[in-house]
Order: structure tokens, then sequence, then C-alpha cells
């Protein structure tokens, strides 16, 4: 899902060309945790599901073929560009915003949404609307990055080069922060399903370390962000090409923030 800033622009466009990267790269990381958990809650042949802020099509595609042609699956963003050429079959795709619009008609045997809800200005009201579109024993299944527990792209702050990008990944952070992000939000998952009076609820954390996969999110992250990180003084466009060198080398051990995995169950 693209990210609220301040002023209602993107921080990271859906726009942008980068931004298919992004998702690509997100998929490769984490479409196995996502639906390794999908899996074991059930979901299956004729079953509704909702993705909220799906962004790109991996999760609803994959979805689809768990709930086959009987089953229907909504995806929603408040910016479908990559979602809307599978509209169609078991899938429709809508434009949507979680924490504003009422839910889509229908209640869902799961909803599932993966790093949107750190996003959202209004969470709890998102959260809110997630759970009113459950049907009674459907499943709500939250995955978000709490950066606060492992802040670093380098953990191992080994040399110059590390410290260099462990600087960038600070200067992201704070720009995502000014644009209402909550970078402690995942830990915080577990309890809030409880409290909303789900049951059932688990958790997990996964991050990685020294995937392909985590340098071309970096690559197309900060390419996507330098202009800012230049416009608010927090890296300079030398000290952007000299990290984007460095990530092309391979000799960077890159991690992502770690994202927890919590789901509850509706009475």
């Amino acid at each position: 899902m693209a990210e609220h800033s301040a002023d209602h622009g993107y921080l990271l466009d859906n726009q942008q060309s980068e931004a298919g990267v992004r998702f690509g790269a997100l998929g490769e990381l984490f479409d196995p945790v996502t639906f390794r958990h999908i899996d074991q809650l059930g979901i299956t042949s004729g079953m509704r599901c909702w993705e909220v802020g799906a962004g790109a099509p991996s999760v609803p595609l994959g979805l689809a073929e768990r709930v086959g042609p009987e089953g229907a699956v909504v995806a929603t963003d408040i910016d479908v560009s990559w979602t809307q050429d599978i509209d169609g079959g078991a899938i429709e795709v809508l434009r949507h915003d979680v924490a504003a619009d009422p839910p889509p008609p229908g209640a869902f045997d799961l909803v599932h949404a993966r790093l949107v809800l750190v996003h959202v200005p209004d969470r709890a009201e998102a959260l809110r609307r997630m759970i009113q579109a459950l049907r009674p024993g459907g499943w709500l299944f939250l995955e978000d990055a709490d950066p606060g527990l492992q802040p670093l792209l380098c953990p191992d702050e080994s040399g110059p080069d590390q410290r260099l990008a462990n600087r960038l990944r600070f200067g992201f952070r704070s720009l995502m922060a000014a644009r209402g992000a909550d970078l402690a939000y995942g830990r915080t998952l577990p309890r809030l399903l409880r409290e909303a009076g789900l049951e059932d609820v688990q958790a997990d954390a996964y991050f990685p370390i020294t995937s392909p996969a985590c340098a071309v999110l970096e690559t197309a992250t900060v390419q996507q962000i330098r202009r800012r990180l230049v416009a608010e003084g927090l890296a300079t466009d030398e000290e952007i090409d000299r990290h984007l060198t460095n990530v092309a080398t391979g000799r960077l051990d890159l991690a992502t923030a770690p994202m927890i995995s919590a789901w509850g169950r509706r009475p």
C-alpha cells in the first residue's frame, strides 16, 4: 500500500515505476510467510476473502487459487494501479480507503492486510471496520513491520559502508514517522486483536537477512525517496550514489524490519 504523508501526498507512490520492483521484492520476501499462515487458518474452496491495501497482485491471486471459482476475493486499495489488471473471475478490485469507507458488502471468512496499518493515520478505525466485515468464526490476519524492534539495514555494522547504509535507513524511517507511520505498531497487534474481542489470537515474527530480494527492495526504495532524503538534509546525492553502488556489489548483509504476523477469530 502507498504510504500517507502529512500533506496528503505519498512517500512511496504506487505511480512510480520503482513501485512494481518494490512489490515484487516484498512478495518474494514475505509471500511464503503470508501463505503459510493463510493455509494454517484453513482458507479453502468457496470462502470469501478481503485483501486490504492489496498494492500488488500476488496475494489476491494466491487467495483466488485457494478459494476457487465458488469463492470470492475482494482486493482493495486507495491506488489500484498494480491490481486493476487482475479484476475478474473470483477477484474483484475496488478503490477503497479502509479507514474512511464502509467495508465491502457481505461477510468474509478472512480479512487480511500486510504492511498497511502501520501507515494508516486512523489505525483504530481501520481495525474496527475490518473486524466488522468478518462473519462469525472468520479470521482477521494482520501483518505489519516493526522497525523499532530492529531498526538497522545492516545489523552487522562492520565498516563505513554499513554505517552509511544504516544512516540512510534512519533517514527513511524519519520520513515515515513524519507522515504518521507508527514504527512500533507491529508488536501491538496481538494485544489489539485481543482487546477487540477476537479469540484464539496468536502471532509470530519474521525478518530476512542477506536475501537478494533485500538488495532489490533497498535499491528501489532509495530511488523512490532520494529526492526527499536530499531535500530534508538527511543525505547528499553523493552519499546516495555511494550507497547504491555498495548495495549493487552484493557485499552488504541487508535486512528488513521484522514483520509481525498476528491473527484472531471473531466469535
